[in-house]
Parts: C-alpha cells; structure tokens; sequence
C-alpha cells in the first residue's frame, strides 16, 4: 500500500516530456488567472488541435462523425469540448471535469472611494480564504467593463513589470496589540479588504480630488465612467508569476493552483489523444468555489443542453438518446486533495492522506465529517479505475481530505452523479490550498496527464 516517490520511478525520457509539461502549464496559470482568461487560452489551444465551434456546426446543420472534435463556451466563462469516438454515443462518454475558478477578491459594483488622502476600490472576497492572507502582497486587477453600448473593455493591470500594483494594507505590528489578540478569522475583516488604488490629487476644485484623479487614469486607458463599475467584472489576484520552487526546483509555486492544476492538465490529455473507443469529453466550469451556481456553474444544464446539441447534430434527436448517452458516462471530477505538510501533521490521518510526488489522487468520497456533501463512488467503478491506471502503469494514490473531524471539501462529482453516471473525484496533491501561493509537484503534473489520457483511451 506504500507508494514511493515518481521522483524515484522516470526515465530520463519522461523527466524531459515533465519538463516541457510543466513549462506549458506554468504559462497557463500566468496567462489563466481567471476563468475568462482560462477560456480564451483553451480555444487558443483547442482551435489549434483542430477543434471548432459547435455554433458554427449549428448555423451550417453539418453533421457529426467519429474523429470529430467540437467546442462549446457558456459567455466566456465555461468550456466543454468533445472528441467524437467510433463507438455508439450512447454508450456514454469518458469526462474529465474540473473547474477554473480560484479564491480571490471581486470588485463591488459601486467599489471607488476616498478616504483620508487615499482612494480605495471596495471589495467582496470570492471563495473560502483566510482573509490575512491577501494583506501587503502586490496585486493585480483583471477583469472586463462591459458597456451599454455592448462593447467589453478587457482590464489586465498588475501583471507587466511595468504596470503599477495595487495592495490591501495591515496594521504595522507596533501597534496592534488589540489586533493580534483576536482570533485569525476576524484579525482581518472583510470589509477591511479595500484596495489600495491612489493617493496623487487632481489640483482642482472637484470634490474628492484623489478619488477623481485615480478615475481620470482609469476613464483615460480604459475608455470607460464610473458608472461603468456597475456592470463590471473585476477580480482581484496576486500579481506574481508562477515560478520553480525549492534548491532542485522540483515543485511549483504559484496562484490559482486549485483547481487550474487539474483543468490544464485534463486539456493537455484532451488535445492530446487520438480518436478514442467512447467519445471523450473535457469540462472546465465556473463557479464552483462559491457551490457551483448559477448559469456558468456546474449546476446549470449548460452541459446536458451542449450535448443535446451534439447528439442532434449526430442524428440522436430524442431526449431518450440524451439521457442514456449522459447516465452511461464515466468521469473523473478533478479537484485538487491537501497535500500532507509535516508541520501540521495533526491535521492529516497520514496512511489515508495524499503526498506530493506520489501522483494522481483518487478520493472515493470527500464531503464534511460523516461523509455530507459527497459523492462516494461505487467500489466497482474504483476497481475499474484501478485497472486502468495499472493497464497504462500510472502511479496513483487515494486519500480523505484531512482527519474525519477536522473538516472537510467538496467538489462538482455529486452534481454529476445526479445524471446515474459513474463519478469518483481525481486529482492532485498541493500545499496551501486557497492561499495566494499555492504548492504542487512537477512530477504530479506530469502524471496526470498520463492519468488522464488513460482514461480518456481505456475506460470502458
């Protein structure tokens, strides 16, 4: 039951294809700290793997055979893709899902605001995070300003070595007595989590005048009022790039590691693969730090609905062939386990948890305490994955997410189980989870690729 090291099983013919894997995925997270960017770069890639978009085989009513690669985007913020296989459809596909979506700070819809020779942008945190974290740590604003004269202006401000960086600021430690006497979850509140945006005036008699010399810059590059803030989306992420980490440079640190980790590497598989027996299917969605809502989530029908249209435009019209093509799916729901971190071991039952460097992970269950919230696949279907990983010897390894009364996570599997498909939640191994640097290993990142194409190939 000991799983060693990959660090101690590559070739050095892998640890080259690892190499070249791992550069491509630290671009990804540079250039995919948000889920609209993440979207952009998958359509990038996927249209250079020769996929199209499904709307353009809508409008020309072209029908659909094996070998066929095809894409959907759900407002630029959710992507599914297909690979047509040369069995029956409805047999069901192979998923991959994950999402890309990462904790992090939102600009509110009425955010800009002076106080005290300063100007602030107001914020709302997205996702579970420890508020603390993301004080005195540069930062970087990306988004869009959409107007109403339908136009979107792109905002991605932070990240050029030459753009300024924005901040959330802390009490200086000489005087925070009273602060550092309160428990971590209040020692910074969320109301505090403002952004540190001006302090120059603008030398006139308008009122507020560093509130509106910071609005001038904004209206001056961007093209845009302060009414535009209304029906903006602006996120806020740590402006750093993703970099090597430690003396060997075997790991990586980075933002937004959870669950970019497992979307990047289950496209890489995606692209990857030739046509496969039952058609693959990889999906990254929206939303899923804050329960997977709304229309971008993964409890939307945005994912039965595309495959409707898949199913039509393969002959498959009837509701009947849609159900049974999505209830006899397989899928991996790909989100990323606690690593173990020896210098909180308390919090991990260690012969159950999950270690960087070992592989993929599989979790037969997350969910809180007695198992809420889970999914809790079927020991067949666990066995069937275990013969596929050993089929295309894949290192793997299985854990719970931390001690049973510690606390706990879930993931979208639940939510696609509902569908009467087999689920079981995959995935990698990270320190960190929810900080704004997160830690992953190299070695991981390359074994799930090799994960993930297994299954997209093998599972049947």
């Amino acid at each position: 039951m000991e799983r060693k090291t990959l660090w101690e099983s590559y070739s050095e013919k892998q640890f080259k294809e690892m190499n070249k894997v791992t550069d491509d995925y630290k671009y990804c997270l540079d250039h995919g700290k948000t889920e609209r960017e993440c979207v952009t770069l998958a359509i990038e890639k996927a249209k250079a793997a020769g996929y199209v978009n499904i709307e353009e085989c809508i409008a020309e009513n072209r029908s659909l055979m094996a070998g066929d690669k095809v894409y959907a985007v759900y407002n630029g913020k959710l992507i599914v893709l297909y690979h047509i296989g040369t069995n029956p459809i409805e047999e069901g596909m192979n998923i991959l899902g994950a999402h890309i979506d990462s904790p992090r700070l939102d600009i509110k819809q009425n955010p800009l605001y002076e106080k005290e020779g300063f100007s602030y942008l107001d914020t709302h945190y997205y996702g579970g995070i420890k508020k603390y974290q993301w004080v005195t740590i540069p930062l970087a604003i990306h988004g869009v300003f959409a107007k109403k004269d339908g136009s979107v202006v792109n905002v991605n401000i932070g990240e050029d070595e030459n753009d300024p960086v924005f901040t959330v600021t802390d009490l200086l430690i000489h005087l925070s007595g009273n602060q550092m006497s309160k428990k971590a979850n209040v020692v910074v509140e969320g109301e505090n989590l403002d952004l540190l945006v001006g302090s120059a005036t603008l030398n006139s008699e308008e009122k507020d005048q560093i509130k509106a010399n910071t609005m001038r810059l904004v209206s001056e590059k961007y093209g845009v009022d302060e009414e535009d803030f209304l029906s903006a989306e602006l996120e806020i992420v740590p402006a750093d790039k993703a970099r090597d980490l430690g003396f060997d440079r075997s790991m990586i640190l980075a933002y937004g590691q959870d669950d970019k980790i497992c979307a990047w590497t289950s496209l890489f598989a995606m692209l990857d693969i030739d046509t496969p027996a039952r058609t693959a299917c990889t999906l990254l969605v929206d939303k899923e730090e804050i329960g997977s809502v709304g229309a971008s989530g993964m409890h939307s029908h945005f994912f039965e609905n595309t495959t409707a249209e898949l199913l039509n435009l393969m002959g498959l019209s009837s509701d009947l062939a849609v159900r049974r093509t999505i209830s006899r799916s397989k899928m991996l729901s790909s989100d990323v386990s606690a690593g173990y971190d020896p210098l909180y071991a308390d919090a991990f039952e260690k012969k159950n948890a999950a270690f960087l460097g070992k592989g993929i992970v599989f979790n037969k269950f997350t969910g809180s305490r007695g198992k809420s919230g889970s999914n809790d696949a079927n020991a067949e279907y666990m066995a069937s994955i275990r013969r596929v990983m050993d089929d295309n010897n894949v290192q793997f390894q299985t854990a719970e997410l931390g001690k049973v009364d510690v606390g706990g996570g879930g993931t979208i599997a639940y939510i696609m189980a509902n569908y009467g498909m087999e689920v079981i939640d995959a995935g990698l191994a990270i320190l960190c989870m929810h900080s704004p640097q997160e830690v992953s290993s190299k070695v991981d990142v390359y074994e799930a690729v090799r994960a993930y194409k297994a299954f997209l190939n093998d599972m049947d």
